[in-house]
């Protein structure tokens, strides 16, 4: 099984810079969208025509603003149905978790919020964490966990260019990096670590000063699953050289 997960910054703006072709070039068998910044429903259904993948939409109130979207490709077998959402209003309302579940797993597709440069959001985005890892041990009760998407946070220092420059930025703070490692605790193995080793590779960019032509980046897009599911991890990865958004989509094959 094949995931790819990727924030595009603009499905417009993906669609326009080939993510239909990345569809053809890639076959995952799901991928999952953050930051879609579309919310009309109506024109979603017939404005993308991604072939042979169906699409499952969670926009945002706010128009041009946050949202998730799954893909999953038609005959891919033992898909139970996509959840908006997970129960609580102020979050739900800015479409940052989508769950799917199949036979033998969940997957859920995650945009957490952005602390903001003045942490005007680091309270929120802390509640959304706190609430986000409830939800998912209460699904590890009934089956393993896969979760991915857009974290906003580096975890290590190993995990941005300039951790000293950083210390205490949005992304980086003390209390965003000890979350981090409290769900890794609780359960959950980062698969870019754990088939990488120290490897030091990077899921964003920022849009200044030529920060990707240089690779002053971070590494804040992650593909985490429940220890149960260690063994089955082959292949975890970053497609740094695929352009279009100021992220790189990442891959987990099991």
């Amino acid at each position: 099984m094949k995931i790819i997960s990727w924030n595009v910054n603009g499905i417009r703006a993906a669609a326009k810079h080939g993510l239909a072709d990345f569809l053809k070039s890639q076959k995952p068998d799901i991928l999952c969208l953050q930051e879609i910044k579309i919310s009309d429903a109506t024109r979603l259904q017939t404005e993308f025509d991604f072939a042979d993948y169906t699409e499952h939409w969670h926009s945002a109130e706010r128009p041009g603003y946050s949202g998730t979207a799954i893909l999953t490709r038609e005959g891919f077998k033992g898909i139970k149905g996509v959840k908006s959402g997970f129960g609580i209003e102020k979050f739900d309302k800015e479409g940052r978790v989508q769950t799917l579940e199949s036979e033998k797993f969940f997957l859920l597709n995650i945009y957490s919020p952005n602390s903001n440069h003045e942490l005007s959001r680091l309270d929120y985005k802390l509640e959304f964490n706190d609430a986000l890892l409830k939800y998912v041990k209460k699904l590890e009760r009934l089956k393993p966990v896969i979760i991915t998407g857009d974290f906003n946070v580096a975890h290590e220092a190993i995990d941005l260019a300039r951790p000293e420059e950083n210390e205490g930025s949005a992304g980086f703070t003390l209390e965003e990096r000890a979350w981090m490692t409290k769900f890794l605790k609780a359960g959950f193995i980062d698969t870019f670590r754990a088939k990488n080793g120290q490897k030091i590779q990077y899921s964003w960019w920022s849009f200044r000063m030529r920060a990707r032509a240089r690779n002053i980046g971070w590494r804040i897009d992650y593909f985490c699953v429940s220890a149960k599911l260690r063994g089955m991890i082959k292949k975890a990865y970053i497609l740094d050289k695929i352009t279009g958004s100021d992220h790189a989509p990442i891959g987990l094959e099991l």
